[in-house]
Order: C-alpha cells, then sequence, then structure tokens
C-alpha cells in the first residue's frame, strides 16, 4: 500500500516539475557554466598573449639598449689618446692606424662618453699601465673611490676580455650624497697596432655607470601593481635589475605558472638571461571576477524564474489528470456512471471524451465479455473431443500392429509403426519448430514406407556437418514435402535412384540442401518454378514446396526460403537457408 506522502511525490505535478528542471534548468546551468569557463579561458589567454607581448616588446627594448651602450663603449677604439699609455716616447702606437689624425686626452675622452646618452652618470677608464684611474662625473658630488667595486670589475673582464661586461643593478654608494640606483657597463681597450698574441694587450678598461630610470618608460607600458614583480635576470640567473629590493644577487624567483601567479618569460639575448615577470592572479582578472560575478547573478534569475514558471505550468498540466484519476478510480470501485468534467479541447479534453466514451460502453462489453467467455468454453470442450478421436486412431493402430507381430508379419508390424509415428506427427498441433532430430526422424518412418512401397529402388542418404547441433530448432514437417517432391518427380520417373541430405552451418544461418540424381528438369520450367516460388499470390502444381516456401518467408522473413537448381538427365538440388535456432 503506497503512503499518501509517497503518492504526492509520485504525482504528474512532481514529475512534470522534475522534467522542467532537468529539460530546462540544468541544460541552462550546464550552458551558462560552459559559457563562462569559455569565456574566462578567453580572456585568460588573451591578457595573458597581451602581456606575453608586452614582455616581449619590452625584451627587444633592453637588448637595444644594451647594444647601445656597447656600440658607446666602442668609441674609444675611434681615436689615438696620447695618455693611454703614460708616457710620451709612445706617441707612435695607435689605437687605429687607420684614424692617427684623431688624438684627444683620457679626460676629453671620457667626456664623450659621459654626454653621449642622458642616462649616463659617471664614466671611468682604468690605465692599464699604472692602475691609474680617471673618472668623469655629471653631478658635482664628492667621488670616494676606495668604495669603487673596480677590482670587482677588472676580475670580470680579466674572464672575458674580448668582450663587453655588464654588471647588475647597485647603489651609486661611492658618491656621497647620491640615492640613485645605477648598472655598469665595462670594456678593455685591446691594443690592436701590434702583433697578434694569444693573450690579447689590454691598454686600459673603460667603465661607466648608467642610471636605471632608463628601464622606467619600459615598466610603465607593463602597468605592474603593488604586488607584481619583474625581474632580469643574466646567464647565471643573477637578478640584473628588479622592480622590488633585491639587487644583484641570487634570488629564488618563481619560474612557473601557479594557481596565484602568471610567470611570463623572454629571452634576453645581450645579457644571455631573460625577462621574468610575475603578475598576481587576483589583480590581473580582477575586472574579469566582477564580470563573473554578475554573469551568475543574472544566471540565477533566469533559473528563479524557470523554476517559478515550471511549477505553475506542471500545476495546469497535472490538474486535468488528476480529475481523470479521481474519476478512474470511481470506476475501478463499481461506479459505471462516473465522467469526467471536460475543461477545453486539448489532448487533455480530448483524453476525457474518451474516458467518458469508455465508461458508456463498458457495460456493453461486459455482456459481450460474458457471452464470449461461454462461447470458449464451448470450444475448448469441442477441442478436447477432437483429440480424444487421434488417440483412439493411434491405439486402433498398435492393436493392429501387435497382431501383425503375432501372425510374424514383421514387415507389415514395422510399416504401421512407421504409419502410426508420422499421424503422431503430424497430428500433434503443440510446436511449430521442433527439433532437427525429431524432424530427420520423422523423415525416416516416412522414407521406410517408401522403400517398402517401391522394393527399395530409391536410398536416402545423410550428410551432417560437425559443426550441426540436432538439438537446433527447424520448421515442422520442411523436410518431408521436399523429399517427396523429389520422389515423384525426379527419382520415380527414371525407375531408381539416391537422394540425398546435406545438413551444414552457413554463418549465422542453416543450410540444408535435398539432392537427387533423378531426370531434372529443363532451365524454362526451373525458372517458372523458381519466380512460382518468389510470389505467395502465385498458384503451384508442386504444393508441398510451394507450402514449406510461404511458411518459411512468413516466419522467417525474406532473406530465408528455398533456392531450386537443376539440370535435364542430371538431378535437381533444393537449398532451405533458416535461421539458427538452439533449443531453449
Amino acid at each position: 500500500m503506497i503512503s499518501g506522502w509517497q503518492q504526492k511525490w509520485r504525482s504528474m505535478f512532481v514529475k512534470f516539475s522534475a522534467a522542467f528542471i532537468l529539460v530546462g534548468l540544468i541544460p541552462l546551468l550546464a550552458l551558462s557554466f560552459f559559457s563562462v569557463q569559455t569565456f574566462t579561458g578567453h580572456v585568460e589567454r588573451y591578457t595573458s598573449n597581451n602581456l606575453q607581448q608586452m614582455i616581449l616588446y619590452m625584451s627587444y627594448n633592453l637588448n637595444s639598449v644594451f647594444k647601445e651602450y656597447d656600440e658607446i663603449s666602442k668609441l674609444m677604439y675611434t681615436g689615438r689618446y696620447d695618455e693611454l699609455y703614460g708616457s710620451g716616447n709612445n706617441q707612435t702606437h695607435y689605437v687605429n692606424d687607420l684614424e692617427q689624425i684623431n688624438s684627444v686626452p683620457i679626460n676629453g675622452f671620457l667626456k664623450t662618453i659621459l654626454y653621449s646618452d642622458s642616462f649616463i652618470r659617471s664614466t671611468y677608464f682604468v690605465r692599464a699601465l699604472d692602475n691609474k684611474l680617471y673618472y668623469q662625473a655629471k653631478e658635482n658630488l664628492t667621488f670616494m673611490s676606495d668604495d669603487l667595486p673596480v677590482e670587482q670589475w677588472l676580475e670580470q673582464l680579466r674572464k672575458q676580455p674580448n668582450r663587453v661586461v655588464s654588471f647588475p643593478m647597485h647603489p651609486e654608494i661611492y658618491y656621497f650624497g647620491s640615492d640613485k640606483k645605477v648598472f655598469t657597463i665595462g670594456r678593455n681597450l685591446i691594443d690592436i697596432s701590434g702583433t697578434l698574441t694569444s693573450e690579447p694587450k689590454v691598454i686600459g678598461t673603460l667603465f661607466f655607470d648608467v642610471d636605471v630610470a632608463v628601464f622606467d618608460q619600459f615598466f610603465k607600458e607593463l602597468s605592474l601593481s603593488e604586488n607584481d614583480e619583474l625581474y632580469v635576470l643574466d646567464h647565471a640567473d643573477n637578478i640584473y635589475f628588479s622592480n622590488i629590493n633585491i639587487l644583484g644577487s641570487k634570488h629564488d624567483v618563481l619560474m612557473d605558472s601557479n594557481e596565484q601567479t602568471l610567470v611570463l618569460k623572454e629571452p634576453l639575448p645581450f645579457l644571455d638571461g631573460q625577462v621574468v615577470a610575475l603578475f598576481e592572479k587576483k589583480n590581473l582578472y580582477e575586472q574579469l571576477g566582477t564580470t563573473r560575478f554578475a554573469v551568475y547573478w543574472a544566471i540565477a534569475i533566469c533559473a528563479i524564474v524557470l523554476i517559478v514558471m515550471g511549477g505553475w505550468f506542471s500545476r495546469k498540466l497535472a490538474e486535468p489528470i488528476s480529475r481523470l484519476i479521481k474519476q478512474m478510480m470511481k470506476v475501478e470501485s463499481g461506479n459505471l456512471e462516473a465522467q469526467v468534467e471536460i475543461k477545453g479541447n486539448d489532448e487533455m479534453g480530448r483524453l476525457g471524451h474518451g474516458f467518458n466514451r469508455m465508461v458508456e460502453k463498458l457495460q456493453v462489453f461486459i455482456n459481450e465479455a460474458y457471452v464470449a467467455e461461454i462461447k470458449r468454453k464451448q470450444v475448448e470442450l469441442n477441442a478436447l473431443k477432437s483429440q480424444i478421436r487421434p488417440h483412439y486412431l493411434y491405439n486402433t493402430l498398435e492393436v493392429i500392429r501387435m497382431n501383425a507381430v503375432h501372425s510374424d508379419a514383421d514387415e507389415v508390424a514395422d510399416m504401421i509403426l512407421s504409419l502410426s509415428n508420422q499421424l503422431k506427427y503430424v497430428i500433434d498441433y503443440g510446436e511449430d519448430w521442433v527439433t532437427l532430430e525429431r524432424e530427420l526422424d520423422h523423415l525416416k518412418d516416412y522414407f521406410y514406407i517408401i522403400q517398402v512401397r517401391f522394393e527399395n529402388r530409391f536410398e536416402l542418404r545423410y550428410d551432417i556437418s560437425e559443426q550441426v547441433d540436432l538439438s537446433w530448432r527447424v520448421l515442422k514437417l520442411s523436410l518431408q514435402p521436399i523429399v517427396e517432391n523429389a520422389i515423384q518427380h525426379g527419382v520415380r520417373m527414371k525407375g531408381k535412384g539416391t537422394i540425398g541430405i546435406s545438413i551444414e552451418r552457413l554463418d549465422d544461418k542453416l543450410a540444408i540442401t535435398v539432392y537427387d540424381d533423378g531426370v531434372g528438369m529443363e532451365k524454362e520450367q526451373l525458372e517458372r518454378l523458381n519466380e512460382t516460388l518468389s510470389d505467395q499470390r502465385a498458384p503451384s502444381k508442386n504444393v508441398g514446396i510451394k507450402n514449406v516456401q510461404d511458411r518459411i518467408k512468413s516466419v522467417c522473413g525474406d532473406e530465408f526460403g528455398l533456392t531450386i537448381s537443376s539440370r535435364k538427365h542430371v538431378g535437381t538440388s533444393v537449398l532451405m537457408i533458416l535461421p539458427i535456432k538452439e533449443d531453449d
């Protein structure tokens, strides 16, 4: 017994509401979710690509800046500087033989370097002959030469004497009162006028400090927030420059993106390093989060409206069904006067009209059913009587057979037994499909009588494949008419002969071939016979074969049935194709 609470939850209203939610709300939420996710992913990729392009542009500009300072450092190769050698005896030594006319003092040269770029703050030259230090600065600040890390710089240049070397950002501590941050460019002046040796001859070394403000123009384009970080790393991952207070040291820089941080990198060829930018995703996608929040609110409002409209519409659909159920329960209890109130001419209205007409006719149908039940009982009684008569016939044949046995008429007794078995098989209306074994047993009983009648002039042979299971089902009385036709129209007209039965499996079909070595038939006669078999409405002289063909087509389908082939004076072959039906 279903409780009221269970009936309520199984009502049409609940089912309609659930259907609206499944068909409307869930697709809406799913589509909205995937749309938001797709939009979010697109915006994130677009933002990331834009930032990547900006980092690429910045890396390109930084590399260009470094190359410009590299070119500035090469200016000392464009002239002859007397003071580079520390003695007047060296006046015959030239930095460049092709430009002998250029001769300026070292201090003048340093000023040339100093004012070649607005961001160069100071220049230095260390003469190799006596390690004498020359310097020039734009600001009039006290220079503390002891704080200048010139030995560290020279050590780096000794490792790479032929290359320009760039030193990471550092405070300008060797100028009293300076709060500037600079990076330093250094290059050796190599004597290229003498004989080439394995080790280059260093005349002196040029250094100049560059204000890191040169980078500001590039950083402004990135619009870095307080929590974003930017690093310029050299080949050893030393921090060459950063927007945070970490100078000239190794520092654990995040190199791969995670859930909180977007990491973008671009190579910086001049330093054999890279530019690394770390953006905080929370700030980067803040506007995206606001937009996503607004979209979720809109989805929630649409979902609420859909639920309310779905509930109202479901109730409107469920009310007529509830009224119909109440009237049906009255009819179930025996009240045949129940009628449904019709409101409208839609499907529910037509259903109500149909219910009312059904109730009106129900009493008539009850009376007719009562009469039909009486007739059915009479039919069953007549069927019982018809079963008694074959049983009487079986008993009578058995009495005759036993008398023949007692009279030593064994052949007559065997014929009566075969006939009795055939009658039982034919008259048994219980099954349309029988096992292949039973069908072959019936065929043996039939052929035994034929052999006695025609004095063993005909022979029946069997060829059954090992793949065939005798428990498979075949149509009852499907083989005997074909064998009978082979006797009557084949071997009998020849006088004697052999009838063969070949049974094999072809994929998921059972193939049974009945062949004889009788008189055969002409090609025209064979074509007419096959056309007759393919046309279910056409009459045929071969009633038995036509009946078998029609039964197979009707029960199994058009892909199954009989196919006849024959040659005059050679014989006839009938191929029967049946589905494989295993014994249940």
